[in-house]
């Protein structure tokens, strides 16, 4: 697909090609995310539901101004972006507001944003399978939440460490997504101009 005659007929998406930055952001901020977690991975249950709750908040944040970021009026539907960063958002808040939620209470909690999250990003990439090429980098991150949100479901009793490498692993590899998904958003756009 051309750049140029995709950006003309799909304008609902230049939104997200002209705020690749705010998805390498995203990329870069769960990067760091899953190397803290491996720098310290025995940290307290209440250490790692505030890092955690930290991460989901700043995701959260970057997500919505994703959504709502735009050089042109009536930018087309950004809903999915939107709700990703509210569920980031109201994940974060919800940590530093129940900081002794306990371990189990923690994994269901988490599997319950990853999975959403995820299905959300997929609903992304489908939409985005319009007008760019690539849109498998988002949808494989929305697959990689879907996935270790059922795991942490399936394996609740799972030690408190092996859960901090799951996610720490989650974490790289979804920054990675998010990067390589940041990077041809820009070449798309230095293309269109």
């Amino acid at each position: 697909m051309t750049n140029g005659t995709a950006l003309g007929r799909f304008s609902e998406i230049t939104w997200l090609i002209d705020n690749w930055w705010l998805v390498l952001l995203r990329g870069i901020a769960a990067i760091l995310f899953g190397v803290l977690t491996f720098l310290w991975p025995s940290l307290s249950l209440l250490s790692i539901v505030l890092l955690w709750g930290a991460f989901a908040f700043v995701d959260g944040i970057l997500a919505i101004a994703t959504a709502f970021m735009t050089k042109r009026p009536g930018g087309g539907s950004r809903w999915w972006m939107g709700l990703v960063g509210l569920l980031g958002v109201a994940a974060g808040l919800l940590t530093f507001f129940a900081p002794a939620v306990t371990a189990f209470g923690l994994l269901l909690y988490f599997s319950a944003w990853l999975i959403a999250m995820g299905l959300l990003q997929i609903i992304g990439a489908i939409r985005l399978r319009k007008a760019i090429d690539n849109e498998w980098m988002l949808a494989l991150s929305g697959l990689a939440s879907v996935i270790l949100g059922a795991l942490l479901i399936g394996y609740p009793l799972t030690g408190l460490l092996s859960v901090a490498w799951m996610i720490g692993i989650f974490a790289l590899v979804v920054g990675i997504f998010y990067i390589g998904l940041s990077l041809r958003l820009r070449k798309v756009k230095d293309a269109a101009a």
